[in-house]
């Protein structure tokens, strides 16, 4: 999981008393009793008080109405001071801080902040409320890191202590397999092909696992790629499973503009990125269009260069997708109709979800669309320099086209 339970339960809580306690006042001016089956303003206030993240709640005026021990240690406040009725930009007049602050007010939507704090490395989200009230929520990157580490540690663990077993009952189906007779041999062929489901499925769980912990902006190691080079490689791998129903890849490069000059090969396309997970995201959508494409079809790739953005499509020519597949594509162990599926071979159902983790943690994003022209056609956006290069906000990502 990309946040650890208690951070999801201490956003919940968060907007909850933001919200009580924004029109709590006017209710009391008003003379409206608060429902009995609401919490009281007690109860939430301990809560807070209690959360094991850094709370703070301000008014319209920017004044601190509620903060927690663990917020004043955070943001390094004399621990002995009474800073409940204190303005904020009084007691920490960091400009970070103040914009994310000014920013969840004017834009009304949630602002998150990593911000380095004397020694701290901090994660900061900001939450708006009503007549500009804001609940501040603070944790040290530095933990949250920690309890990723650990959740990966134990995935890992437990992925390896399955892969034991799946190996020796998979070797043994390779030696019932060469004794078996014709009577029991589409028997012991059925336990071959779950056993190699599972293993398919443990690996596939444990590379999921690996990049939802992967913390938003670090996409790890990040090299130039040649995608028009990378699709190319990957295709030689699958050429077996494409060629046993005829179907062909058709790549295209979209040149930039202005154009090369007569004669001279275009030029590569390339992104910054981690070059083994690119391999992986394109195996997953590569196989995903086999298994939908027509026998005798071809598999189209097209590679377009806008901007700061690369566009990597691949298109089936297969029956397309339903509303329900483009509403649950991307989501783990979906699986579409039947019907629609060319191909014998089945999936683990967590490929196109991969595929979307690792497009998130490159800085760019995966999206599905029917053909006009029949077919589906999957959508891979890329940044041309790398999420740590990437100036431009994620508010101004291609729309598609």
């Amino acid at each position: 999981m990309n946040v650890v339970v208690g951070f999801g339960l201490g956003v919940a809580a968060g907007l909850l008393a933001g919200w009580w306690l924004a029109g709590w006042s006017r209710r009391r001016g008003r003379g409206h009793a608060i429902p009995s089956q609401r919490p009281g303003r007690r109860q939430l206030l301990r809560w807070i008080e209690a959360a094991p993240l850094g709370w703070m709640l301000l008014d319209g005026e920017g004044v601190i109405r509620t903060i927690n021990p663990r917020a004043v240690r955070l943001l390094q406040l004399p621990a002995a001071g009474l800073h409940r009725g204190e303005p904020l930009q009084a007691l920490c007049r960091a400009p970070q801080l103040r914009s994310a602050i000014d920013s969840a007010r004017s834009q009304q939507r949630l602002q998150r902040l990593e911000w380095q704090h004397g020694e701290e490395d901090l994660e900061v989200h900001v939450l708006p409320g009503d007549d500009g009230w804001v609940a501040v929520l603070l944790q040290t990157r530095r933990s949250l890191e920690a309890q990723l580490e650990q959740q990966e540690r134990w995935v890992s663990d437990v992925a390896h202590e399955l892969r034991t077993p799946l190996t020796a009952l998979l070797l043994v189906g390779d030696s019932l397999a060469s004794q078996v007779n014709s009577r029991h041999a589409v028997l012991v062929e059925r336990l071959q092909r779950e056993l190699l489901r599972l293993q398919q499925l443990v690996g596939d769980l444990l590379e999921l696992s690996r990049l939802e912990n992967a913390l938003p902006g670090d996409p790890g190691r990040s090299d130039p790629v040649d995608l028009g080079a990378l699709v190319e490689k990957v295709w030689a791998g699958l050429r077996p499973l494409a060629e046993q129903r005829r179907i062909q890849l058709a790549l295209h490069r979209v040149p930039r503009q202005p154009p090369e000059p007569e004669g001279e090969d275009p030029a590569p396309t390339v992104v910054w990125g981690d070059g083994s997970r690119l391999h992986r995201a394109l195996l997953n959508l590569l196989d995903n269009a086999i298994r939908y494409a027509p026998d005798g079809t071809a598999v189209q790739v097209e590679l377009v260069s806008s901007g700061d953005w690369t566009l990597l499509s691949v298109r089936d020519h297969g029956p397309g997708l339903s509303e329900q597949d483009l509403t649950h594509l991307f989501e783990r162990f979906y699986r579409g109709d039947p019907s629609r599926v060319r191909s014998k071979r089945t999936g683990s159902g967590l490929g196109l979800s991969i595929v979307q983790q690792i497009a998130v943690t490159q800085g760019g994003r995966v999206q599905a669309r029917n053909h006009p022209g029949g077919g589906a056609v999957l959508e891979l956006w890329l940044p041309e320099r790398g999420t740590r290069r990437l100036e431009r906000p994620f508010s101004a990502w291609p729309s598609g086209r």
